[in-house]
């Protein structure tokens, strides 16, 4: 009021800043609209960053040697090899713990990151054949230039095949595509004849065994966990009277598997000795787990629902056991044609085996980290959640599955991969569970007098069919794709060397 009395009128303020405001809207969503654009090139620039890393570092090791230039785009085509196989492989270890919940997917990929890493490191073979399996001899191909493209060829097709099978969402034998790769590099450089064949159909074989075994293995350790633990009256008395012994198999199987194939660059280790060792760690697992077990499901509610708790940490120590594992193995497919290269170039001469170089092996490990971590997620929730529903319990018994059939095709001779046995054991899981809950249904459709119809059998299905397809297509074209575009990149390097 003003001192007349009368009432004083304010006019209420313009906005004077709601052209700049309208302006700093637009240039907010153009930003947002740069960074939508920019994330999925994210991962392909640090790729591409990774790859011209290690060929700078190739070329500061390497210097001023003749043929220096070979060993760099080498060193470039291994670290691209190496990504796609963290991208690809990594994903069979990881996918049924992330599956089950017992792992974030964050938690999944730095785990396996930290141990695929150290297996690579660690336990990496010290000495590696220049070609993989011994499918194509030194001694078969005219000379070092020619042994020298072939193995840039095998490794470059298989690096390819393996982008493409991840870009289709198709966990592959990382394995068999090198050795596609050399088989296709091998024809090109020296005939049919230089083909190791008998070993090439053991592989064949191995199309089938690896599945078949991984699944059938699962399926059972499923059923007796089903039997024994599950579909009893006291489940909590089942669980701690069978659950240590199923830890007691696990650590036995693993310790077996990893003196096996994933300890030869610290000690060599005769079968009989690793099965010793397994045996001895897997009945001191079991009297700790006894104990650890009893403490754990005290106060527990007798439901199936609480005994997944009981497998959780199990199976997240499985996870990360199989990742060192593949990473003392498995690295050997990108760096072995690599320190081949290498050997080859530094020594003008051929050899059946060669030491591989610590700059070959961390590119290896680095790039199957790097890999895993960029690309890695997508084949992870494949093989843990959209083939078949998984727990702690099934993820379990594929991770127990797959350290088990590794042991017992090394017995038997048979050349299986790891993929193939993890995939295969997450399919047959998934198909038991089918069984398994039709034949409860009919018993008690039986007990009720109304039996199922085909259509709610059908409904019923636990395991999607289309990427049971998709996958066991990628594994049957695996060898002949990489062999064929192998040869195909063989006669352009040779054309253009010449």
């Amino acid at each position: 009021m003003g001192r007349s009395g009368t009432a004083t009128v304010t006019t209420p303020p313009i906005n004077q800043w709601k052209t700049l405001d309208k302006d700093l809207k637009r240039i907010g969503r153009i930003e947002e609209a740069a960074q939508f654009v920019a994330k999925p090139l994210v991962a392909p620039g640090l790729s591409i960053a990774f790859i011209v890393l290690a060929a700078l570092a190739a070329g500061v090791l390497m210097g001023a040697q003749p043929g220096a230039w070979i060993v760099i785009g080498a060193a470039a085509i291994g670290a691209y090899m190496a990504l796609n196989i963290g991208a690809n492989d990594v994903a069979n270890n990881m996918g049924p713990a992330v599956g089950a919940n017992a792992l974030t997917l964050g938690g999944a990929l730095l785990i396996a990151a930290i141990f695929e890493t150290s297996g690579a490191l660690l336990a990496g073979g010290d000495v590696v054949k220049t070609v993989s399996t011994g499918i194509l001899a030194p001694d078969a191909v005219p000379d070092a230039a020619h042994f020298v493209w072939a193995m840039m060829s095998a490794l470059l097709a298989s690096a390819l095949w393996l982008h493409l099978a991840t870009w289709m969402g198709a966990p592959v034998s990382t394995t068999h595509s090198i050795v596609g790769g050399v088989v296709g590099a091998g024809i090109a450089a020296a005939g049919f004849a230089a083909v190791n064949w008998g070993a090439i159909g053991k592989i064949a074989a191995s199309w089938v065994i690896s599945p078949v075994m991984g699944g059938l293995i699962a399926a059972a350790f499923l059923a007796l966990i089903k039997a024994k633990v599950i579909y009893v009256e006291d489940k909590i008395a089942a669980a701690r009277r069978w659950v240590p012994g199923l830890i007691g198999i696990m650590t036995g199987a693993f310790a077996t598997y990893l003196a096996i194939k994933g300890l030869k660059r610290i000690i060599h280790v005769e079968p009989f000795s690793a099965v010793m060792i397994g045996l001895v760690l897997g009945l001191a697992a079991w009297a700790l787990a006894v104990p650890l077990v009893r403490r754990q499901s005290r106060d527990m509610e007798n439901r199936k629902k609480s005994l997944k708790k009981l497998f959780t940490l199990p199976l997240v120590v499985s996870a990360a056991l199989l990742s060192f594992a593949h990473g003392a193995n498995d690295v050997a497919n990108a760096v072995g044609p690599l320190a081949a290269i290498v050997h080859a170039v530094e020594a003008g001469e051929l050899a059946d085996n060669v030491t591989v170089p610590l700059w070959v092996m961390v590119v290896g490990a680095l790039g199957i980290s790097v890999g895993l971590m960029l690309f890695g997620p997508r084949l992870i929730q494949l093989v843990g959640s959209e083939i078949t529903k998984l727990n702690a319990m099934r993820a379990f018994c594929v991770a127990l599955s797959a350290a088990i059939t590794v042991i017992v095709a090394s017995w038997l001779g048979l050349p299986v991969s790891s993929t193939h046995i993890a995939v295969g054991g997450v399919f047959g899981v998934g198909f038991y569970r089918e069984w398994h809950s039709e034949r409860r249904s009919r018993m008690l459709g039986l007990q009720k007098g109304k039996p199922v119809p085909p259509e709610e059998r059908s409904r019923r299905l636990l395991v999607r069919r289309a990427h049971m397809t998709t996958v066991a297509a990628a594994w049957v074209i695996t060898v002949p794709a990489s062999a064929l575009l192998s040869g195909l990149l063989f006669l352009m390097l040779n054309a253009l060397a010449g």
